[in-house]
């Protein structure tokens, strides 16, 4: 279990609580493992109801740590494993989300039930500039969640999206103020644990549909995700990001 996630249980609510904000939360494989075996043992447990996702320091989640990502072949494994868990975790999630949440920080957000953001909420899916492509199913989910246009413009062009338009556009449930955040977050998962548990678990199924469709895009997304990482384009595009400068695509 990494250090750098926080797992804490308050009647019957299990938080995870991602905790490097020096690096503004950005996940390592460690800290998708341990996400993993904790929405894994959420599931299990009779005990747990829900589950509530929130980010220590300024920032819910940069994404990937790149250069954890690039050491090896464990750091997709890890995220892929993550992926497939939170798609397919059978409880409530609800988030607390202030500051950065870009890639993953992102896509985990289509999975969850309840989503809670800061006005200084900002929610970017880089990966056309990163040379890869999208993740998490955030290629079917974003245009049935956001609508195609504001998905294509986060998607195609990168763009980000603000804690407002996100609320309008339908990936927030409400903008909350920073300073009550957590607490408005755990006080809707608490709520959750009040409702009749079969027919929260009935309609949530209703809610989230062919859960097959999904984890059949996710497993194109991580195929076509595995290719592109070893393109020229994905290289270069990680080689501008460490150096600091301007990618250089190669057009044929």
């Amino acid at each position: 279990m990494s250090d750098e996630i926080g797992i804490i249980e308050r009647d019957g609510v299990l938080e995870i609580h991602i905790d490097r904000p020096d690096k503004k939360n950005a996940l390592t494989a460690a800290m998708y493992n341990s996400m993993t075996a904790a929405l894994a043992d959420a599931s299990a447990r009779k005990d747990i109801g829900a589950v509530l996702i929130a980010g220590k320091g300024d920032a819910f989640c940069a994404g990937n740590d790149l250069k954890d990502f690039t050491q090896g072949p464990q750091g997709g494994a890890a995220a892929f494993a993550f992926i497939r868990a939170i798609a397919s975790f059978d409880k409530p999630l609800v988030a607390a989300v202030q500051g950065l949440a870009v890639g993953v920080g992102t896509t985990m957000l289509f999975h969850c039930d309840l989503v809670y953001a800061a006005p200084d909420a900002r929610f970017i899916m880089p990966f056309v500039n990163l040379g890869i492509v999208p993740e998490a199913g955030s290629s079917l989910l974003a245009p049935a969640t956001l609508g195609y246009a504001k998905a294509a413009a986060m998607l195609l062009l990168g763009e980000p999206m603000d804690a407002e338009t996100a609320d309008r556009a339908g990936l927030v449930t409400a903008v909350i103020n920073g300073s009550e955040l957590v607490e408005h977050a755990r006080a809707k998962a608490s709520a959750l644990m009040q409702k009749p548990p079969l027919a929260l678990a009935a309609t949530r199924r209703l809610l989230k549909g062919d859960q097959a469709l999904l984890l059949d895009r996710i497993d194109e997304e991580a195929r076509l995700f595995e290719q592109m990482l070893e393109s020229e384009e994905a290289q270069e595009a990680f080689a501008a990001f460490f150096e600091k400068r301007p990618p250089k695509f190669r057009r044929t």
